[in-house]
């Protein structure tokens, strides 16, 4: 199904308007469509609010916000992080997305492609989160949605979480053709 952005609109209390036109759409130019939710979630203590990588990851956050809500969440354990994700109330489940050097790479067309699909699918909630230090158990990955890698390097909580974020907003930028994104 092919659809149309026609223009958005913001009100006074933040959320987003989506005027969309589409030959087999029932929504109407101006009728609400509530938010998407991502949360970018991580196995460890909570991000010092004075480290550099936890500023700039609030900034694309942040940035997100005309596309989506945002918000960063930290679980002392996997187990905790679980639980959470089950007691999420919404008319769809959480969309779990995994960080797993295992998982799927993708170029950030193809997540911008992803992410833009489950948009569409009129997911409210996805969840992408950074695993434990030694990596995620069997269980968490067979609860997972999705097991997605940002390459076969090992890299730093913290760095991950900033890459994550930007990739998140570069792929709303991307389906918006806004020229954040040059395509090189």
């Amino acid at each position: 199904m092919e659809v149309w952005i026609t223009g958005r609109g913001y009100p006074k209390n933040g959320k987003a308007l989506f005027f969309e036109q589409s030959p087999l759409s029932t929504q109407k130019s101006g009728e609400y469509s509530p938010p998407m939710l991502v949360t970018l979630a991580h196995i460890g203590p909570p991000p010092k609010t004075a480290d550099g990588f936890n500023a700039l990851t609030q900034i694309y956050l942040d940035r997100c916000g005309p596309y989506c809500q945002s918000k960063p969440e930290s679980f002392r354990s996997e187990d905790a992080m679980m639980d959470w994700i089950g007691r999420q109330k919404a008319r769809t489940t959480p969309f779990v997305v995994l960080l797993d050097s295992q998982g799927r790479a993708m170029t950030s067309d193809a997540f911008a492609a992803w992410l833009g699909a489950r948009r569409d699918e009129a997911t409210q909630h996805i969840v992408f989160a950074i695993g434990p230090a030694d990596g995620w158990s069997q269980a968490a990955r067979s609860r997972a949605n999705l097991l997605l890698s940002l390459g076969p390097m090992t890299m730093a909580h913290a760095l991950a979480r900033l890459v994550v974020a930007e990739q998140v907003y570069r792929a709303f930028t991307i389906l918006a053709g806004h020229p954040y994104h040059t395509g090189h």
